[in-house]
């Protein structure tokens, strides 16, 4: 087989997350990879230009955000119960972007993460939807990777 095109992108559905101590974990949404960093105005009185320099700032990692469909395995809920008394551990974890053959291509960690939110499903008795749980992870910092293959 010929060598993938580095050009051509990838599909998004072709993922899986990770979660340090969670097993089997998966969900069909994942989102909040977006980050940014403060730009910071600085001048000095005997400067020549009359402007302000920039200089970079604080990082921030949005807070990332999974759904799924809700099932009977409880270790997120058991996870969230903790962070609510207060004994829960930061986690760490990835967000890994496969190819079509679910090789291992680029690699999302985030490190010290907790869930801030959990959401659950919404009910309607005239529909056939899937009832789906979301929960938000604040997390300390993202680095992007290319995945070992």
């Amino acid at each position: 087989m010929p060598d993938r095109d580095p050009n051509v992108p990838y599909k998004g559905f072709n993922f899986r997350v990770e979660f340090e101590g969670i097993s089997g974990f998966s969900c069909s949404e994942f989102s909040g990879l977006s980050f940014e960093t403060d730009a910071v105005e600085y001048r000095e009185g005997d400067e020549a230009y009359l402007h302000v320099r920039k200089l970079y700032g604080l990082r921030k990692f949005t807070n990332l955000q999974a759904k799924r469909g809700i099932t009977t395995d409880l270790q997120l809920w058991n996870w969230y119960l903790e962070i609510m008394n207060g004994a829960a551990p930061l986690r760490d974890g990835a967000i890994i972007l496969t190819d079509e053959l679910q090789v291992d291509r680029l690699r999302w960690s985030f490190r010290n993460g907790f869930i801030t939110k959990w959401e659950g499903p919404s009910f309607n008795a005239t529909s056939n939807d899937v009832a789906i749980e979301m929960i938000e992870i604040a997390v300390d910092r993202v680095e992007l990777t290319l995945a070992a293959a």
